[in-house]
């Protein structure tokens, strides 16, 4: 798919992976609507790029607000054309306290809610507004890239959560592709490993250091235009389909 006049709807698109990937789409010649619960940010991204960005205040897991931003994102540029759900929480907790108490329900019901159930509510409203659109040559209406992480397959401790939230997005990825063909609609989705988003800047050096290790080659962080540039390839290369993308150098999460 050719980005020139395509509408992309990017959640958590006012930092991190998101914003990277809002301001390279935009390079390439597409509008883009973010969806993000910072106010401020998104005001930002929208004053730098006036008039092909525009900003709406969403809670992913929410159905009436995601209706209300794919609804928005319409009235602002006619069209739905791509959907990247970088949107995200991951606060580790573990099953047991270290008294052996359980920790409770609702972390891991928090957690499930923004990154499965989220970026399912994401990509079907999307998806819902994609089967409108003109196919291009090779018959496609949309393309959906979701975000995962190499958690859903080496999870570290206090990770249950996280990584059972991510394995779900990896395992929605190749149905949903298969049933969405139909429709001209391609699924994808990304596996990022250790990126420099602004969650590791509060971090100690210490800890970043050891994170590193586990990096084969480049032996660094990630940055988010890497992403960026990944989901950009996935949008404009019409082969790719159904198929989760590691992208973490290599690197193998050791168990804490």
């Amino acid at each position: 798919m050719d980005f020139a006049g395509k509408t992309a709807v990017v959640t958590g698109g006012a930092s991190g992976l998101g914003r990277a990937t809002v301001e390279y789409f935009v390079e390439k010649g597409a509008n883009a609507l973010v969806i993000d619960l910072n106010d401020d940010l998104g005001a930002e991204l929208v004053a730098a790029h006036d008039g092909k960005v525009a900003y709406k205040k969403t809670n992913v897991a929410d159905e009436s607000e995601v209706t209300a931003a794919i609804e928005y994102a319409k009235e602002q540029f006619g069209s739905v054309d791509i959907a990247v759900n970088c949107a995200g929480i991951g606060t580790p907790q573990k099953v047991l306290d270290r008294e052996g108490n359980r920790n409770p329900l609702a972390y891991f019901q928090k957690i499930i809610a923004v990154n499965l159930v989220g970026t399912y509510n994401v990509l079907s409203h999307a998806a819902e507004a994609m089967q409108a659109n003109e196919p291009n040559a090779d018959g496609e209406r949309g393309v959906i890239i979701n975000t995962a992480s190499v958690a859903a397959y080496e999870g570290q401790i206090g990770q249950a959560a996280y990584s059972a939230s991510k394995g779900g997005v990896v395992g929605l990825t190749l149905p949903v592709a298969r049933e969405l063909a139909r429709s001209g609609i391609r699924v994808m989705t990304i596996a990022p490993g250790f990126i420099h988003t602004p969650l590791f800047d509060g971090l100690p050096e210490a800890a970043v250091e050891s994170l590193k290790e586990q990096v084969v080659f480049p032996k660094r962080l990630g940055q988010p235009a890497e992403y960026a540039k990944l989901a950009a390839h996935i949008v404009e290369n019409a082969y790719l389909n159904g198929e989760t993308i590691r992208m973490d150098a290599a690197a193998r999460m050791a168990p804490k």
